[in-house]
Order: C-alpha cells, then sequence, then structure tokens
C-alpha cells in the first residue's frame, strides 16, 4: 500500500516554533522520493493563539479544534484513496485530529519520551502537546464530546520513568488499562523483541505515532522537550520496524522534530533515513 505524507505543522505553544517548520526540513531531506510517496500536501493545521483558555486549560482550544478537523479531513480523504497516511509534525497533539478519522476500535500504538497524560488543570502548559494521550482516551479537555481511542488499545511505549514531582503527577494520571513499556524495559528486553510482541499483539488495526524525543538527547539533540535515558537511532529502528511493516498498520505519524536546532538539516536527514528503512517492504 503506498504512502501519502501530509503536513501537519501544529505547534500547540502557539508561538510557532520550529516543529512548524518540520514538515518542510523533513520534505527537504527527502521524505517523499526516499518513501516513493504520494503528496497530499499542507493541512490547515497550524495555530497562532498563545493565550490558554480559561474553560479547557488548553492553549488556543478553538484553533486546535479547527486544527483537528482539519488533519481528520485529509487521513480520510488519504484513506479513501487507498492510501496510508503519514502524518508529518509539528507536535503530538496532530493525534487527535488522526483518530477523529479512524474507525471505532482502532488501537496505538504511542512511542514517545513522555506519557503525555496531563490535562487542562495539571498541565505546566497548556500546550496540547502535554495532554493528547489523555485527550484521545478520556482523561483530558473533552474537545470533541466523545473519548477516541479506547485505552485497553493503547500500548504506551519508550517513555522515560519520572524523576520530579511534576512527573510523578503525570504518571499517577496514566489510566491502568494501557499497558507500559518506558525505555528502560524496551532496552532491557530488546528494542526488536518489544517491537514484534507489539507487532503480534491484538487484531485490531493499528495507528503508529512516534514523538521523536523517544529518542534520548545524545541521538537526537533537536526536540523541543528533550528527555534523558532514551532510546538510540539503533532501539529506534529495530522497535519502529515491525510496527511499520505490520499488515494491521493504517497509518502513521511522526512529531517533535525541531527545525530550529537543526540548522544544517543532518538530524532531519538521519529521521529520513529510519524511516524510510522501516517503513520500506
Amino acid at each position: 500500500m503506498r504512502w501519502t505524507v501530509l503536513d501537519a505543522a501544529l505547534d500547540s505553544s502557539g508561538r510557532g516554533r520550529g516543529e512548524e517548520r518540520a514538515p518542510r526540513a523533513l520534505r527537504a531531506a527527502g521524505l517523499r522520493e526516499r518513501l516513493e510517496a504520494a503528496d497530499g500536501g499542507a493541512l490547515d493545521a497550524r495555530i497562532d493563539d498563545p493565550e490558554r483558555d480559561p474553560a479547557t486549560g488548553l492553549i488556543g482550544a478553538e484553533q486546535v479544534r479547527r486544527a483537528c478537523r482539519a488533519i481528520a479531513a485529509g487521513v480520510a480523504a488519504v484513506r479513501a484513496d487507498g492510501h496510508r497516511p503519514l502524518v508529518v509534525g509539528g507536535d503530538c497533539t496532530l493525534l487527535v485530529g488522526v483518530f477523529l478519522a479512524l474507525p471505532a476500535g482502532t488501537g496505538l500504538w504511542f512511542l514517545d519520551g513522555h506519557p503525555d497524560f496531563c490535562d487542562g488543570r495539571t498541565s505546566p502548559t497548556g500546550e496540547g502537546a502535554d495532554m493528547d494521550l489523555s485527550i484521545l482516551t478520556g482523561h483530558g479537555p473533552d474537545l470533541f464530546d466523545r473519548p477516541l481511542v479506547a485505552p485497553e488499545r493503547v500500548r504506551l511505549v519508550g517513555h522515560r520513568p519520572p524523576r520530579d514531582d511534576e512527573g510523578r503527577r503525570e504518571a499517577a494520571r496514566v489510566d491502568p488499562r494501557i499497558p507500559q513499556f518506558p525505555a528502560p524495559t524496551v532496552r532491557q528486553r530488546g528494542a526488536a523483541r518489544v517491537g514484534r510482541e507489539l507487532a503480534a499483539d491484538g487484531t485490531e488495526s493499528s495507528w503508529l505515532h512516534l514523538d521523536l524525543d523517544v529518542l534520548d538527547p545524545t541521538a537526537l539533540p533537536a526536540v523541543s522537550y528533550p528527555e534523558p535515558g532514551g532510546l538510540d537511532w539503533d532501539d529506534l529502528l529495530a522497535l519502529v520496524t515491525p510496527l511499520a511493516r505490520s499488515e494491521r498498520l493504517l497509518g502513521m505519524s511522526v512529531a517533535d522534530l525541531n527545525a530550529d536546532e537543526d540548522p544544517d538539516g543532518r538530524h532531519a536527514r538521519r529521521v529520513v533515513e529510519v524511516l524510510s528503512t522501516a517503513l520500506s517492504r
């Protein structure tokens, strides 16, 4: 099944950080050509309202809703054409838009350096990227009047154990029905083994989400919220490959490359190298 690349330059700070420029940077690094992918173009996903909405606690809440609907329309159109969407962000908030377009019961392989399980009250920033998994599973701001993914169909992978009180409070909010595979577990058991087990776990169709801060900052410093103790490039490739090649896969999203921290494009080229290797059959 052919891939179609969709740009979703959603930076949930509303301040135009480098995530907005990540889709352009990854295209310049040859993403579409390496995958021989179709071009789905740029979605209307930017937000520029940095104010925190008092009702939801979310920055730019109405603009986030509009961006998510635009992402959903793009994903739905690609799927209707018989292609797999590759949604390139931007930050993890784009995932809410993706799941607006997916069938009920779709699973989620969520690879991230953080659990993203704050809500509008507990998030220190108000950014949607603090709370996207919480929103999706019905524990965050209720943007679309319903949860979008069942917690038991999520696999939370590659996040770091909490290091402070703020992290412990967020970790305590994670729905206990969500199986967790933190970064130390992935390294201990072996990334390839974990990837194979996840790919074989269950029968439902699934979406693969990759927040690049699942990588250790020594491997990829060009992210907005680097977190020590993450995976290296070899781990990431071994983990992603069986998921990206699974017959259950509906599509994939990639988030959190901060292009402003990658002026010569070398990190973007490494991301493209890993993606093209993992996604090519």
